[in-house]
């Protein structure tokens, strides 16, 4: 069990910027249908072009919660990544044309770390983490650590892009574009703790860092993410 604070927290996706966008999804449920970018204009245009949208919307979300903050530890969690990225490169590889090597070296994991640590002047320590479908705890599980290491604060921020139409059958876990930043701070505002899923719960309807704003708009007192044997408690203390 582990206990922290989410000092707060920022949400983007096609059509959804503000607190009352999100709230109205989190009354419809709809799916939100806008083909649109993030809007980063705190970024100069030189350094937005290298942005993909999946760095877009990492910046998006993270870039309001450290502005005018020291520097802190970033945790990015994302599992499929750079996916539309990766498969332009392997077309190019199949038809025999010369990969450019910034495409390549922005298509690594760990790719949006290194762009935040540079855009942002800061070497503060940062992970990157391909988890499955529960990687938000596991994110969570390393901002605690960082915590108890005496980091004041940790910012966390869970990607993830529409997967191309040719992996529509492998990637059923992202029903749109989105990206979730947390700031999380020491604390015994929430606790979250692993349990055996011994009654087999179903998953959530929405990827585990949405269902958690749908309990932070909602004020859940409980919200549990079963996934595969592991089931992750949310409980708000107060």
């Amino acid at each position: 069990m582990i206990q922290l604070n989410i000092d707060q927290w920022s949400a983007w996706a096609p059509g959804l910027h503000t607190a009352a966008d999100w709230q109205q999804w989190d009354r419809e449920t709809l799916l939100p249908r806008a083909l649109q970018q993030p809007d980063i204009a705190f970024l100069p245009a030189m350094q937005r072009r290298r942005l993909s949208p999946l760095a877009r919307m990492a910046f998006a979300v993270a870039w309001p919660l450290a502005e005018g903050r020291a520097s802190m530890p970033l945790i990015f969690v994302s599992r499929h990544g750079e996916t539309p990225r990766s498969l332009d490169l392997l077309r190019e590889l199949a038809a025999d044309q010369p990969l450019s090597p910034t495409q390549f070296s922005l298509s690594v994991h760990n790719a949006v770390i290194g762009l935040w640590s540079i855009l942002r002047q800061d070497s503060s320590e940062m992970s990157a983490i391909a988890g499955e479908r529960d990687g938000l705890e596991h994110g969570v599980l390393e901002a605690a650590a960082l915590l108890a290491e005496g980091a004041p604060e940790v910012l966390l921020i869970i990607a993830e892009e529409s997967p191309p139409e040719l992996y529509s059958p492998w990637i059923d876990d992202v029903p749109f574009s989105h990206a979730v930043a947390l700031r999380l701070a020491p604390g015994d505002q929430w606790q979250l703790r692993l349990e055996d899923n011994g009654t087999s719960l179903a998953n959530p309807r929405w990827p585990n860092a949405l269902s958690l704003v749908r309990g932070l708009l909602d004020h859940s007192s409980v919200i549990q993410h079963p996934w595969k044997k592991r089931l992750w408690t949310w409980q708000r203390n107060h």
